[in-house]
């Protein structure tokens, strides 16, 4: 593989990750946003259904977090 290529190659990887990673900036703003607002539900409506979605959600970042950290089944 010539320089000029493999420059090429990673160029676009970078391009590629960077994409990636303002996506996952974006998602974690947005996610931010509705933690802030409590999820859009009111204190004084929650039920046992808000607290399942929300374990729901706690369950699948924290899927994200233990692949990220290596930490739970992705524990060396």
């Amino acid at each position: 593989m010539s320089t000029r290529r493999a420059a090429t190659d990673n160029a676009k990887a970078l391009d590629a990750f960077m994409t990636s990673k303002f996506q996952i900036d974006a998602m974690l703003e947005r996610l931010k946003v509705l933690s802030d607002d409590h999820f859009e539900t009111h204190p004084d409506e929650i039920n046992w259904g808000h607290v399942g979605t929300l374990n729901h959600y706690a369950s699948l970042l924290r899927q994200i977090t233990d692949a990220a950290f290596k930490e739970g089944e992705h524990a060396a």
